[in-house]
């Protein structure tokens, strides 16, 4: 049984990344935290393919979700996910600058556990990612790799 609380950070702004890593390490969140920069490389880590062939065995405890990136959009990569049945019971957060309706409504559409967005006051970010942090890396019980469907 894997026993690491990975984190997936799915995100395509190096400034968005390097705010994210600086939040969950200023409240101590010491969980691994992988990053990937865009929806494509989401999927490759998650169904072990191109680079990550070799990763290490185990689901991401939660997947820090952008909306708006290059190549695959967050939305098209909550789909994929949230339609596996290896792969749905992942919670999800989108972590996101979006604030138009739309996008909230087709994120709790397709399955989100989460959506968030990403205040422009840093303060204030860092607390929504230390809630965050605290909240899936500490108190919530993932279930088993193996009760994650076949």
């Amino acid at each position: 049984m894997n026993t690491t609380k990975r984190i997936l950070l799915v995100e395509d702004s190096p400034l968005d990344v390097e705010m994210t890593l600086s939040a969950l390490a200023h409240h101590n969140v010491s969980n691994e935290v992988l990053v990937v920069n865009d929806g494509e490389e989401a999927l490759d880590y998650l169904y072990y393919r191109g680079k990550f062939q070799r990763r290490a065995d185990g689901n991401p405890v939660v997947i820090l979700l952008d909306l708006k990136m290059p190549k695959m959009d967050g939305l098209e990569v909550l789909r994929v996910i949230k339609q596996d049945d290896r792969l749905r019971t992942i919670p999800v957060v989108m972590l996101t600058s979006s604030r138009e309706e739309q996008d909230l409504v087709r994120s709790y559409q397709l399955g989100t556990n989460g959506y968030i967005v990403k205040p422009v006051d840093f303060q204030a970010f860092t607390e929504a990612v230390r809630q965050l942090g605290a909240y899936w890396t500490i108190h919530n019980e993932p279930p088993p790799d193996g009760a994650r469907g076949a």
